[in-house]
């Protein structure tokens, strides 16, 4: 059984596995978005998928049913502002739109109050932009959210990476990648104030006989001018349960692993094996605790990982050729040309880009090359990197049985120390049916997986961490405006 904390404790490997080493109980995150295609392009047209209803409340509804009754830890709502339209391009989307890759695309946070109402434990991972969005209103939202979802809510942290993004928000080009990052820095102690630090823990009191909802003197401006953000405050929204939500966060960069190790809760890595994976987690944790003074094991490490799982292994890749052929081959090379800003339109379909003279492509193509199982020797031409992308884009997949799916995500545990895996779906429902059915079976014998929830209704971080509130190590936590308090302390050091 999971205790609140989740993931600390651990349970032992059942007899007869290995030895008596203690294993932990893993996260599993439902990843999508809200459109007909995510990572797989064409897939929408298969029989198991029904994301051409991504409109309607109750494909998500049934989704978040079909999770919540699985255990799941959260469904992971990825999203973008702006279509994929280097390929072929400039700014042409005509090779996206077919293949439904991540176009059209709805927002993400509507329907995470309609999914909560009919859930009990599943928690609401929701990306939103630290470029694009005012801290103020994205504050206001989040907490609006939190509390009409009872504290099952996340956000994912992103500073957003497509120049279509920025042509329709108003700029030119993107801005520069790093100053990005400093942005969402300053954006976060923005945020913290207004979650934190602009109502007072017993703010709200609502006194009939006084005909008072809230003390005014216990409701403070925040007053914070900085070099990209002057926002006064107050806060519009009370405290929410959470106050600050969880905070997803992904970023391979330099810039975006110091900020994950600063201020993330929970981060997503992707990887095609797990030994070099560990560096990256070895090297998150690291910086987490010596610069910024955080206990290693508050920041939970996930995952990407594709899976298509049957009864046996034979089944699986018959299943993996069936699935391949929805694929469209266009949407495949629009999403690259998105995620890396390289049409590879401009080159032959017969070109090896081990070997092209262009050092992006390159460096992308030679990491595939060396990491992903089975690849070695094979020519990395169009089709190669169409073949590999169309069923589940970049991450890295598992093809096979229940056993042997789980046998290599216990070898990832074991190897890359990861905390859990970030699951996408290839066909949805399809892919998380397949999941539910085959693989956390198999997880559960094994003890790897929660078989019920310690506590009903416990709030993100709470699943996450154990606490409702961010820990006492976070950077945030020191924004906090307690009951005993006249100011927040941050605000008394700030002044003297």
């Amino acid at each position: 059984m999971a205790t609140a904390k989740g993931y600390e404790d651990l349970s032992k490997v059942p007899d007869g596995i290995g030895s008596k080493k203690e294993k932990k109980e893993l996260i599993l995150n439902a990843f999508v978005i809200t459109s007909p295609g995510h990572l797989a392009p064409g897939l929408w047209t298969h029989p198991r998928n029904q994301t051409t209803e991504y409109k309607k409340l109750k494909f998500w509804t049934d989704l978040a049913q079909r999770l919540d009754k699985a255990n799941f830890h959260a469904l992971f709502i990825a999203d973008v502002l702006g279509g994929y339209d280097v390929y072929r391009g400039p700014a042409n989307m005509g090779p996206a739109i077919p293949s439904g890759a991540q176009f059209p695309i709805n927002d993400p946070l509507y329907a995470v109050p309609a999914m909560a109402a009919v859930t009990r434990n599943l928690v609401f991972g929701i990306t939103a932009s630290t470029t694009y969005d005012l801290p103020y209103s994205l504050a206001r939202r989040f907490s609006t959210v939190d509390h009409l979802a009872d504290g099952r809510v996340a956000w994912n942290i992103v500073t957003s990476y497509l120049d279509s993004a920025a042509r329709n928000l108003g700029l030119n080009t993107q801005v520069e990648h790093d100053e990005r990052y400093r942005i969402a820095d300053e954006y976060m102690d923005v945020v913290y104030k207004l979650w934190e630090g602009s109502w007072r823990d017993d703010a709200v009191v609502q006194d009939i006989k006084k005909h008072q909802y809230a003390v005014p003197e216990r409701v403070r401006q925040i007053h914070h001018k900085g070099k990209y953000f002057n926002v006064p405050g107050p806060h519009l929204c009370e405290p929410s349960p959470q106050r600050t939500p969880l905070l997803f966060q992904a970023g391979a960069s330099k810039s975006g692993r110091e900020f994950g190790a600063k201020h993330a809760e929970a981060i997503f890595i992707g990887g095609q094996v797990p030994e070099k994976v560990r560096p990256s987690v070895d090297a998150i944790r690291e910086l987490a605790k010596e610069k910024y003074g955080r206990d290693p094991r508050h920041i939970k490490l996930i995952a990407g990982m594709n899976i298509i799982v049957a009864e046996t292994d034979e089944a699986a890749h018959a299943k993996r050729d069936e699935l391949l052929s929805y694929g469209d081959k266009e949407g495949a090379l629009a999403l690259f040309g998105g995620w890396t800003g390289i049409d590879l339109s401009t080159y032959s379909d017969d070109e090896d880009f081990r070997f092209t003279g262009l050092p992006a492509i390159q460096s992308i193509v030679n990491g595939w090359a060396s990491t992903v199982p089975g690849s070695d020797n094979l020519k990395w031409n169009k089709s190669r990197i169409v073949e590999y992308l169309i069923l589940g884009g970049m991450h890295a997949k598992i093809v096979g049985s229940p056993i042997t799916v789980v046998d290599e995500l216990e070898r990832w545990v074991e190897v890359a120390d990861v905390d859990g895996f970030n699951l996408p779906h290839i066909t949805n429902p399809g892919s998380f049916e397949d999941i539910i059915d085959f693989v956390i079976p198999e997880l559960q014998k094994r003890g790897l997986f929660r078989t019920e929830v310690e506590k009903e209704g416990a709030t993100a971080r709470e699943a996450y961490l154990g606490s409702s509130w961010l820990l006492e190590d976070h950077p945030g936590r020191k924004f906090r405006w307690h009951a005993e308090e006249e100011v927040p302390r941050y605000a008394e050091d700030s002044s003297a």
